[in-house]
């Protein structure tokens, strides 16, 4: 978004500075914009100078992806992602398993390999995403709901963060774990 941000400021520079001298050329032989000037008063005698912006538009930092500082390209987000899911007793015929899971470009073993890259890029991007894989803090207090015995761990990289996680669907807090990493851990809904 700071890119997006920056670079429409530098195209809005750009363009202002290149329509200004045609304005003046519209206006007549005078160059004088006649509905820009006072015709009375101390500024009357000020002529507008029309014609590039006095501005210097410097080249773009390197992590907007201009100028020569570093590599010049940034990694996405999921060119850095490869975890390792390994599920053990979901009831879901061939969601047990050990599964490689790659983004960007998406590859490996994983059964939903597309849409698991996309929940982790979705997720990515939000605050909710800080807590991705992270356990219920200590002392959370979670619902008594048993949601069976299975049981994933994920090992790898997200993002370019180390994980190893291990989530099950012994309470509340964990069957919300569980859920939220849908589809990169199986749906037992």
């Amino acid at each position: 978004m700071l890119r997006r941000l920056a670079l429409t400021a530098v195209v809005t520079l750009a363009a202002v500075s290149v329509t200004a001298p045609g304005a003046s050329a519209l206006a007549g032989t005078s160059g004088q914009v006649p509905s820009a000037l006072p015709t009375s008063g101390p500024l009357s005698a000020v002529q507008p100078a029309l014609g590039p912006l006095p501005v210097p538009l410097p080249p773009l930092p390197s992590f907007l992806g201009g100028g020569s500082g570093g590599g010049g390209t940034v990694d996405e987000p999921a060119a850095r992602t490869r975890l390792t899911v390994t599920v053990e007793r979901s009831g879901v015929a061939g969601a047990d398993g050990t599964f490689e899971l790659t983004c960007g470009p998406t590859g490996g073993t994983h059964p939903e390999r597309q849409g698991a890259c996309d929940r982790l890029a979705e997720v990515g991007g939000t605050r909710a995403g800080q807590d991705l894989f992270r356990p219920a803090p200590e002392g959370t207090m979670c619902t008594m709901i048993y949601g069976g015995d299975a049981s994933a761990r994920i090992v790898g990289t997200w993002e370019g963060r180390h994980v190893d996680t291990t989530v099950t669907r012994g309470d509340g807090c964990e069957i919300a774990r569980w859920n939220n990493l849908v589809p990169v851990l199986p749906d037992l809904r």
